[in-house]
């Protein structure tokens, strides 16, 4: 693989380019339209995306935000990360995992905070070569509306 490029998402052709992408993470994103609502309505409460870019083609996406609470203080937390399947293994990721940290570092965070599934044993190898250490459980109940 060749080079690539980071740089944050912020226009909408590149949320379109950016959507295979992010449903190789999330197979439950479907709808386009649906896609770039729900991340616009996302960075009305601070989440970002970046993405990793080879010419024209998005290679990796991580989106994050900046947040404050009584567990870690002012942390970055990655709410989603995800490279193609062709791109994994050719440091896509830990170029995302670095800038984020440098991100986080900048802002004055104390902590880098990102989640993953129980059954993701490739991601979790992935984050603990990272550096990232598994600190607790996320628990989550479904509400009926």
């Amino acid at each position: 693989m060749t080079s690539f490029e980071l740089r944050p998402i912020d226009s909408e052709q590149d949320l379109q380019a950016c959507f295979p992408v992010m449903q190789e993470l999330r197979p439950h994103l479907t709808d386009l339209t649906t896609f770039i609502a729900q991340v616009r309505r996302q960075a009305d409460q601070g989440y970002r995306l970046l993405a990793a870019w080879q010419d024209d083609q998005a290679l990796g996406l991580a989106g994050y935000r900046l947040q404050e609470n009584l567990i870690y203080g002012r942390f970055l937390y990655v709410d989603d990360l995800v490279t193609t399947a062709q791109a994994r293994g050719h440091g896509v990721g830990e170029a995302l995992i670095k800038a984020l940290r440098n991100t986080a570092k900048q802002r004055d965070c104390a902590h880098f905070v990102l989640d993953t599934g129980l059954a993701n044993d490739l991601a979790q190898r992935f984050y603990f070569r990272q550096g990232l250490l598994s600190k607790g459980l996320h628990f989550c109940q479904p509400l009926s509306r």
